[in-house]
């Protein structure tokens, strides 16, 4: 039986907690009155929607979640919300849809809890966990075989970054000595990933043709592959204008000859030039979340990797030495230090060039950088 509000009574099986309540009349005086517990909606005859959507259908929506998740937090506030979305969410169908963005954590965040996520997304057969893992692996903890076995399965399933990675992991050598370096070897993988449309190994390729570095050297051919890179970055560029609805005149400009970098009389330019055959500004491209880790996890102990270790000067790259001086200086004035051609060339367009001044002679503080390095390339 219902009474007028559509509440049940109570059944004879169930029993009712009873609450006194003490308040207080206008009167002033002590009145007691007791309050019905309100039912679940089992006890009043309602079932629960949610309990009744078949798993298949949970399953699909979670895998859509993960895979268009923006930020760590999307995913996460479905993992505590109850015990059925937790159990499928951690299902390794939903964990290997899961975008880079989902792995997006803070270094201030980065926990043994976290760790475990990331591994079991891994495990689930996620590339993008497997080369973000890796890179932290790597870098980060400083386990070595480790980091570049997840890497490497990553790079089995085509994933550019993982490829263009292990490419700068051969040319320098990382995590061995100087006589560990395999130029031949980092050639290939970049034209792995430069065959995926990776920009930054259209430009590593391009720069190695340039200068016969692990390679027959070819000039025109090394000049192709840096003018598809800039192409590739000027349509990635249009295309992220587009998505977060900017007007692209207010940062695509056209000059015939190369644009300065922004300094304090023109604040409005932003990006970095393409080649100056083509005379425009794009936006800086986005970091990879492992690359925005790296920053973070080294910008908190003062970008001090270790003992006279450097990070790469680039910015939007993070990446450290594993030896003293196995990144290559600046020729010109020997104040920066690049893992890649690719970060020279970029890092020359952003800020370098207005920065580099050329000296006489450079050393650090306990001599001459290792490697050398071959002159900044002003059209990159």
């Amino acid at each position: 039986m219902r009474t007028r509000r559509g509440l049940c009574y109570p059944r004879a099986d169930v029993c009712v907690d009873k609450i006194v309540v003490k308040r207080r009349d206008f009167a002033g005086y002590n009145m007691a009155c007791r309050k019905r517990q309100r039912f679940s909606p089992v006890i009043a005859g309602n079932s629960d929607l949610f309990d009744a959507l078949p798993d298949d259908l949970v399953i699909s929506i979670l895998s859509k979640l993960s895979s268009s998740a923006s930020c760590p937090s999307d995913f996460i506030n479905v993992l505590i919300t109850c015990k059925r979305l937790n159990s499928f969410a951690l299902q390794p169908l939903v964990l290997s849809k899961a975008s880079s963005k989902l792995f997006a954590i803070k270094a201030e965040n980065w926990s043994e809890s976290a760790h475990r996520f990331l591994k079991c997304c891994a495990d689930a057969g996620n590339v993008e966990a497997c080369y973000t893992l890796g890179m932290i692996r790597f870098y980060c903890l400083q386990n070595r075989g480790s980091g570049a076995s997840l890497m490497a399965k990553a790079a089995i399933s085509s994933h550019a970054p993982a490829l263009y990675t292990l490419a700068v992991i051969q040319f320098n050598g990382s995590g061995g000595s100087k006589n560990d370096k395999d130029l031949r070897a980092g050639v290939a993988l970049c034209a792995r990933a430069a065959f995926l449309g990776h920009i930054d190994a259209l430009r590593e390729l391009g720069h190695c043709l340039q200068d016969g570095y692990g390679v027959r050297q070819n000039i025109t051919e090394g000049r192709r592959f840096l003018v598809q890179a800039n192409a590739r970055e000027l349509a990635a560029g249009l295309s992220s204008a587009s998505v977060s609805n900017i007007a692209t005149c207010s940062w695509l400009t056209w000059s015939p000859h190369p644009i300065p970098h922004p300094t304090n009389r023109h604040p409005n330019v932003p990006g970095c030039p393409l080649l100056s055959d083509f005379g425009c500004n794009v936006p800086a491209p986005e970091a990879h979340p492992a690359n925005k880790f790296l920053t973070d996890w080294f910008g908190s102990r003062d970008g001090i990797p270790g003992p006279g270790l450097r990070l790469c000067s680039h910015v939007g790259c993070g990446r450290p030495e594993t030896r003293r001086h196995e990144f290559r200086r600046c020729s010109v004035c020997g104040a920066v230090n690049y893992c890649s051609r690719a970060c020279q060339a970029l890092d020359w367009k952003l800020r370098h060039k207005a920065e580099c001044a050329p000296v006489e002679r450079w050393l650090d503080e306990e001599g001459v950088g290792g490697d050398g390095m071959d002159e900044v390339i002003a059209e990159s």
